[in-house]
């Protein structure tokens, strides 16, 4: 089930994939990624290519769609956390607004 949610959500363009942790932060664009499952990974990206991320299927325990009133627009995410409710992944929806700031 987390490998066809996470497959719907890089199945669309410019949606940025956000990984934090203590030192360091990792921003993918879902643009062209593969995803595939082997055992309890699910990889986003070619192991080959320039960008891959690997999840562990077991550690994620649930999913949030975030929506975030902001002054000039609303942005809306999916967040995934593990069994501490610590944000593992947050999947970033982008570019949603025309030049108008429309919808």
């Amino acid at each position: 089930m987390l490998k066809d949610l996470l497959s719907d959500i890089i199945s669309m363009d410019d949606v940025l994939l956000i990984v934090k942790s203590n030192g360091a932060t990792s921003e993918m664009r879902s643009n062209s990624l593969s995803i595939k499952q082997k055992d309890q990974w699910i990889t986003i990206g070619d192991n080959d290519g320039p960008c891959h991320m690997h999840v562990n299927h077991d550690m994620i325990k649930n999913a949030e769609f975030i929506v975030e009133e902001k002054p000039e627009r609303t942005s809306f995410s999916v967040r995934f956390f593990d069994g501490n409710n610590e944000r593992v992944l947050a999947c970033f929806f982008t570019k949603m607004y025309d030049e108008n700031k429309n919808l």
